[in-house]
């Protein structure tokens, strides 16, 4: 049997691919560009609108698995003290932040080039305390504006670490902590789904979204073992009955997914990967790598395009679809150069605390 490669290219798709609808569901949803496409793709910008904002539940699934992946690769507890804890979460805060208040800023530069044309889609104020409430991830628990679009989801990113990090440490003085650790996280994950996600006035809290995040850390944990099949079986089960108890297509599409990456990895570590190295392989490694960076820069990039639109042609059909492709290309293009100078700098930054061990 030949051995799996060491890229898992099938995560990169997912994310990939999570990242690009999430792009054409926001350039469906803001400006001068959308409501002229609006009028001659009914159907369509309707899809994008309504279907693409799912796209984050793709990346809550992955980022469940890569986070239990380098955490507690083999489902170990986490041993440590609440420094050496702090230090992980520190770490994570550095790669989530920076690139995120980077990107804020820049929003807010395009935003005072775009005011005159595009009121609407700039903030009318902005103060210190949203700029701190921002930098410090805290916006959304505090009830300031997002100053850019999707910065719920980076808020919610680093306390979904935090819950999972607590989860695992908090199982290490447990009888059999091995089988507790993954056990606590199934625990949440299901309360999660039966009880916080039912409720849409905690959706700036880490629990209303665990469903989706705790489900790909299981998935992760069940792909080494022998009864992964019926495990899956059972992890399916319990979400189809909550789902049964009041459908959510956002949780329906985090199982889909799931269960797709299950697969995927199945393949992976069978040999048998989604794909080989080669163009292809390099081109959606690229993709999946660039994905934060798209999902943090492409808004400011939406905004510059929607004021030239407005300044030039704001009724031609032809022009709007035309400036919703080359919002998406630059866009892109932007990524790659935000991911170069901001985010892979911020990868490594390094917090001076004592390393965390797996007990």
């Amino acid at each position: 049997m030949p051995a799996p490669s060491s890229r898992m290219l099938h995560l990169d798709v997912l994310k990939a691919l999570a990242a690009q609808v999430i792009v054409w569901h926001h350039l469906s949803a803001y400006g001068p560009v959308a409501e002229t496409v609006q009028d001659f793709l009914p159907g369509l910008m309707a899809a994008l609108y309504h279907y693409g904002r799912m796209g984050v539940q793709v990346f809550l699934v992955v980022g469940g698995f890569l986070c239990a992946r380098g955490l507690a690769p083999q489902r170990e507890p986490l041993n440590g003290t609440l420094p050496q804890l702090g230090r992980l979460l520190g770490r994570r805060y550095l790669r989530l932040a920076v690139p995120f208040f980077a990107a804020v800023l820049l929003t807010l530069a395009c935003s005072a080039l775009v005011a005159p044309w595009l009121p609407d889609l700039v903030p009318a104020s902005v103060n210190l305390a949203q700029l701190l409430s921002h930098a410090l991830l805290l916006h959304g628990v505090l009830g300031h504006e997002a100053l850019t679009v999707g910065a719920w989801y980076v808020a919610i990113d680093l306390q979904l670490f935090a819950l999972l990090l607590g989860l695992l440490w908090c199982a290490r003085g447990m009888p059999r902590a091995r089988a507790m650790a993954p056990a606590l996280v199934l625990a949440v994950t299901l309360a999660s789904l039966w009880v916080f996600n039912l409720d849409d006035g905690l959706d700036n809290w880490a629990p209303y979204f665990f469903g989706a995040y705790g489900l790909g850390a299981l998935v992760h944990w069940l792909s080494p073992s022998r009864a992964r099949g019926r495990w899956l079986l059972v992890l399916s089960l319990s979400v189809l009955a909550a789902l049964a108890c009041d459908f959510r297509g956002r949780i329906a599409l985090a199982l889909v997914t799931a269960l797709v990456l299950a697969l995927l990895q199945w393949r992976h570590e069978g040999g048998r990967p989604l794909l080989a190295p080669g163009r292809l392989g390099a081109l959606v490694g690229h993709l999946g790598t660039h994905s934060y960076a798209l999902f943090l820069v492409h808004f400011p990039i939406c905004l510059l395009v929607n004021a030239l639109f407005e300044q030039k042609d704001a009724d031609h059909p032809g022009v709007a679809l035309g400036s919703m492709l080359g919002a998406w290309l630059l866009s892109n293009l932007a990524a790659l150069l935000f991911y170069r100078w901001v985010e892979a700098p911020a990868g490594r930054l390094r917090l001076r605390w004592p390393r965390l061990q797996p007990a």
